[in-house]
């Protein structure tokens, strides 16, 4: 697992507008990362935060990107990419990671990448913040995050 050297990030979020745009894809993996992007931002203390649901990570760019255009000082990117027998798992991650890079870079507006990319679901699973998991992506998504925008200010 890769949380050994991960920061421990404490983090004041009053008053700022945080986006999450979460894949519906692999719903019990979704719903972790969403729980844990959720409890970031309630610990944080921001409190106005809109969700957005797309069908997959590769719609995530273009989401995040609109979000980002509306004035939120924040978005946060959530999504699941599983291996499979063919090169789509290489387009979509490679999509998902440029298209949500160039979003935050062309809008000036931090983007948390909470993208998994494993290859099967037990790896998924160990990172979405579950009981029994041993990461929470969507939680150190949402916390790199508004950290960023506090660094930034």
């Amino acid at each position: 697992m890769s949380k050994a050297g991960a920061p421990t990030l404490s983090v004041d979020g009053t008053g700022l507008r945080v986006a999450v745009v979460a894949a519906s894809r692999h719903t019990t993996v979704m719903d972790g990362l969403l729980d844990g992007a959720r409890r970031a931002l309630a610990e944080a203390h921001v409190e106005d935060v809109r969700e957005v649901r797309v069908p997959g990570s590769f719609e995530l760019p273009v989401a995040a990107a609109r979000l980002a255009r509306e004035g939120y000082d924040a978005v946060v990117a959530l999504g699941v990419v599983i291996r499979g027998g063919t090169p789509h798992f290489d387009y979509v991650c490679q999509a998902a990671t440029w298209g949500l890079t160039q979003a935050s870079v062309e809008t000036g507006v931090p983007v948390g990448f909470g993208v998994l990319t494993c290859d099967d679901e037990q790896q998924a699973l160990d990172r979405a913040g579950l009981p029994g998991s041993a990461e929470d992506k969507g939680h150190e998504a949402a916390t790199a995050a508004v950290a960023t925008v506090l660094a930034l200010r």
